[in-house]
């Protein structure tokens, strides 16, 4: 990249009031969203969400109707393809000529990048470990192979911001294993990525921030460590005595939320307050199993954020096809909430 985008200072990407709408949809719905430099950040949303239109406003691709998205503070509507020194990645499954080998394939994209781009084939074969088949036809490449070879172009550029959307999808667990070890070396190295996915997993591995974007809105965006912490004071016990265990800490000042499954007891209660409640197990006799601490995980956040929107959603759509206001549209709501 640039000098002078490099010694800015500037977010790596940054996002304000960000509109796209096809006809009367709205594909992504006023973000706004911040990728510092150094991080590695999880764009995460359910299909349709509005993350790959995201990306596509964020490299020039296709023009917002509202609102602004800078690269290293440039944006690519005002100064062109300049904007994009130093970023690259990929927009859904990379492509190439199934006809030509890997490293030929990695020339044409050197060729049109110019620069010291061809220089970097051979070290960028070697990082995505394709060196061993790099004169093989593309078309022999398994969808992992293909995926790292789309990586590899990429790196060509020698980017401080790198774009990859779903880079794992299709991939077999060994294939999503070597992607996210390629990543996490990537990063450890200092290069900002922002990943585009729907595995939860992989994001809660790899990222160290996330936003989470449903029907075009953001729902979540921050620490990673941050959203996960609104879910502490939640634990899970198992005892000798379930039955007596449930109705002695129903009866605890402090303790809410009991609930029973075949696992044993959760509830939800300050640290001093479950403290509490163990001694008073112990003195009625009971034995404790396990009482532990439970934060839930990023899929459950995910899925709590995104069907609360897709419920909210759908009672809009209900009322908007019964052609209700007022008090009609509010029973419509009511009726679909029930």
């Amino acid at each position: 990249m640039s000098t002078g985008a490099a010694a800015s200072g500037e977010p790596a990407i940054q996002a304000r009031g960000l509109v796209k709408r096809y006809g009367r949809i709205t594909a992504v719905d006023h973000v706004d969203l911040t990728v510092s430099a150094g991080d590695v950040y999880g764009y995460l949303g359910p299909n349709g969400a509005g993350k790959t239109t995201t990306l596509r406003m964020a490299l020039g691709l296709i023009t917002p109707d509202a609102g602004t998205i800078k690269l290293f503070g440039r944006d690519p509507r005002v100064e062109g393809v300049s904007a994009l020194d130093g970023i690259a990645g990929f927009v859904e499954a990379p492509r190439f000529y199934p006809y030509l080998t890997g490293r030929t394939n990695l020339e044409l994209v050197a060729a049109l990048d110019g620069g010291n781009a061809a220089a970097r084939i051979d070290d960028a074969l070697d990082v995505v470990e394709l060196a061993d088949r790099a004169r093989d036809k593309v078309g022999g490449y398994s969808h992992g192979m293909r995926q790292r070879l789309g990586l590899a172009g990429a790196l060509l550029r020698d980017p401080r911001l790198l774009i990859l959307d779903e880079p794992a999808t299709g991939l077999d667990p060994g294939g999503m294993r070597d992607m996210r070890r390629l990543i996490r070396r990537l990063a450890d190295q200092g290069m900002t990525v922002l990943l585009s996915s729907h595995l939860m997993g992989e994001v809660e591995e790899l990222c160290d921030r996330v936003v989470i974007i449903s029907s075009g809105r953001v729902r979540y965006e921050g620490a990673l460590d941050d959203l996960i912490a609104t879910t502490s004071g939640r634990y899970e016990l198992r005892t000798t005595d379930d039955d007596r265990a449930a109705a002695i800490a129903r009866a605890q000042r402090g303790i809410e939320d009991t609930s029973r499954d075949g696992h044993g007891l959760s509830f939800t209660a300050e640290e001093p307050t479950a403290a509490a409640l163990s001694i008073a197990l112990g003195e009625a006799g009971i034995g404790i199993a396990a009482l532990v601490p439970r934060t839930a995980t990023l899929e459950e956040l995910f899925f709590r954020m995104t069907e609360e929107d897709a419920d909210a959603d759908a009672v809009t759509v209900a009322v908007a096809r019964a052609g209700a206001t007022g008090e009609g549209a509010a029973a419509v709501a009511e009726e679909m909430r029930a």
